[in-house]
């Protein structure tokens, strides 16, 4: 026997395709699996009753009343989906987002709504500024220029209003330093010590956040948010502020948007091993919308892609708009 006939048939002895010849046995030694208890719905909860407004830019998405929101809320958790994340539009604006705190406001409206109408979801609940101010930055402003400190007193106004509602988690997205320090010490002062942040910590200047800002009605007036955001070409800098804000009381870090900063994503929980989430934004939605609607893409196949993507890239849990239709889809 030859050599040569040896070493072919040794080769041929290692046949990966007899992990792939079947479903079952795909199913039997994939390495990342899927599932709907791993994500996050987000929802718009505006004011009034019975309203349910399409949003343009973001197809099957809509701007919801609490009692709206309730329902939506509930359609989740029948199908498996672990939480819901609630962003408030008030319907009056103000230089210092004022509605952001109110008791009576819609997102701590729908938390109260929501804890007693679906029990066991879990509420998340976004923290900053920019869907409640006339101005649409993220923060208070001192002429042009957003100011830290005073939004970091507003936003722990805002963190604490939304853990008095029943939230189970509160989300600081405004990328103010210091936030997460301050949300952890204040909601353990007032005992809310049970109550866990999730910090959007490498929130990037995307330019995928656009249907978000037509959704939220949060479009700055001038200026962008370059300031406060972080530049899509830093990593490491993504690094030194999520563990900052995991030695400042963080329970979960994110990654925000998802796709384009996967490596970052990797990076993250190779790194620090910590509860991570990955937001799957507005932009990168719409986008897989519009190109499925053009007949350009299998619009199942790829979303299923994506997340798993995600999931595979290090993501514990995934906040995106198609969480219903994977769900339905892992179902």
């Amino acid at each position: 026997m030859s050599v040569v006939g040896t070493e072919s048939r040794l080769a041929l002895s290692k046949r990966p395709r007899r992990l792939r010849s079947t479903e079952a046995i795909r199913a039997l030694v994939r390495e990342t699996h899927l599932t709907p208890d791993c994500l996050i719905y987000p929802m718009f909860v505006c004011e009034g009753s019975d309203v349910r407004r399409p949003i343009g830019s973001m197809p099957g998405i809509f701007q919801l009343s609490v009692d709206e929101a309730v329902q939506e809320a509930a359609a989740a958790k029948q199908l498996g989906i672990a939480g819901v994340l609630l962003f408030g539009l008030p319907e009056h604006k103000d230089a210092i987002g004022s509605k952001s705190s109110d008791p009576r406001a819609p997102v701590q409206t729908a938390v109260r709504a929501i804890k007693r109408g679906v029990p066991g979801l879990l509420v998340l609940t976004d923290v900053c500024l920019c869907e409640y101010t006339s101005h649409g930055h993220c923060g208070i402003l001192d002429g042009e220029h957003v100011v830290n400190d005073p939004t970091v007193a507003r936003l722990v106004e805002t963190a604490l209003s939304h853990a008095e509602a029943g939230a189970d988690f509160v989300a600081p997205s405004d990328m103010m330093d210091g936030r997460v320090g301050a949300i952890r010490q204040a909601l353990d002062d007032k005992g809310f010590d049970g109550t866990g942040i999730v910090s959007y910590s490498a929130k990037y200047c995307s330019g995928f956040y656009g249907p978000f800002r037509d959704a939220a009605g949060s479009m700055p007036q001038f200026g962008d948010r370059r300031t406060h955001q972080m530049d899509p070409g830093n990593v490491e800098e993504a690094l030194r502020v999520v563990q900052i804000d995991i030695e400042s009381g963080a329970d979960v870090v994110m990654v925000k948007p998802a796709v384009p900063y996967l490596d970052v994503l990797r990076r993250v929980k190779d790194r620090f091993g910590y509860p991570t989430a990955a937001y799957h934004v507005s932009g990168e939605y719409s986008m897989l919308k519009a190109a499925a609607e053009r007949g350009w893409l299998d619009e199942d196949r790829v979303v299923m892609e994506t997340l798993v993507g995600i999931r595979r890239a290090g993501a514990d849990m995934i906040i995106t708009y198609y969480a219903r239709h994977a769900a339905r889809l892992l179902a």
